[in-house]
């Protein structure tokens, strides 16, 4: 595993949106259907917004009808770390970065085949990498 990224605050707020920072670095949530990713479409791989790190691709994205990036499975296992979250009066498993601990979301076993898992991710806790031309084909 590659070494963790750890910064202080005063630079994650310099690095970050105020909305990115707040997701992110305080595990807040998004409003539902107002991020930018959750309807994109496009080819390419989703990335944490903190430190760059791959974490899902298009290939495992669907429609949740959710308001939230919904994914089946992540690029790789190792790729997110997840906790028991208790907070606001119930009980999820929290997704986080396993590179520099980002709040991303969290999964729920209420997803499509073959995993059946729906990782619900905040689209301020990702950036899209667009899949470039001749790529795959």
């Amino acid at each position: 595993m590659e070494k963790k990224i750890v910064k202080s605050e005063a630079e994650w707020r310099e690095e970050l949106t105020e909305e990115q920072y707040q997701v992110t670095r305080q595990k807040g949530t998004e409003r539902a259907f107002t991020g930018e990713l959750c309807d994109n479409k496009e080819q390419g791989v989703y990335r944490c917004v903190c430190c760059g790190s791959e974490l899902f691709s298009s290939e495992t994205k669907y429609d949740s009808r959710s308001g939230w990036p919904s994914f089946w499975q992540p690029i790789a296992a190792d790729k997110v770390a997840e906790e028991r979250d208790a907070s606001h009066g119930m009980v999820r498993t929290e997704v986080l970065c396993s590179q520099c601990d980002a709040h991303l979301g969290h999964v729920f076993p209420d997803g499509p085949q073959p995993t059946g898992l729906r990782y619900c991710m905040n689209s301020a806790s990702l950036k899209f990498e667009r899949e470039q031309e001749g790529e795959n084909s």
